[in-house]
């Protein structure tokens, strides 16, 4: 047993505790570019939306971030289930009309421009009104790997506003 330990001992303060050995230099970080047209669209997403939804990832976690992001688009009538976010997610509305709601509260219609935050673990949907397609970019962190929890879908009702 006091041989594993020295063993640890050892190779850790060789690697500096880090996975990097003592005296070794890596290479400083260096910006990436993902170009346009390189990210293909997500697949099998029919589970999660109603109506027709295109889900164009824009950039992974990398190192140790936990943040990701993708450009959503919502045809007319078309929306995300219910679902949470461990860490909540920040939606950018780029085009288009949408509206967004939160279990138990009303919807509210949102526009170009508008920012829509949505806090940790609060249930609720977003998608595009019934007449008018919409855009977002869709920001949210990863907490032990998971960046959603799909639930039920939108009734017809509910995406109505009754």
């Amino acid at each position: 047993m006091k041989s594993i330990i020295s063993a640890f001992v050892i190779s850790s303060s060789l690697l500096g505790l880090s996975g990097q050995v003592v005296g070794e230099t890596l290479p400083p970080p260096s910006i990436s570019v993902a170009s346009n047209g390189t990210q293909l669209p997500m697949q099998g997403l029919e589970p999660y939306f109603i109506g027709k939804t295109r889900v164009e990832p824009l950039f992974g976690a990398k190192g140790e971030g936990r943040t990701s992001g993708a450009m959503v688009t919502f045809e007319p009538g078309s929306r995300t289930n219910w679902h949470t976010h461990p860490i909540g997610q920040t939606l950018i509305v780029t085009s288009g009309l949408g509206w967004v709601q939160q279990w138990d509260g009303k919807r509210i219609e949102i526009a170009p421009g508008d920012v829509v935050q949505i806090p940790a673990n609060v249930k609720h949907w977003h998608g595009a009104t019934d007449k008018t397609a919409m855009s977002h970019i869709a920001v949210q962190e990863a907490k032990e790997g998971s960046v959603v929890n799909w639930l039920e879908p939108v009734s017809a009702a509910q995406y109505q506003g009754h």
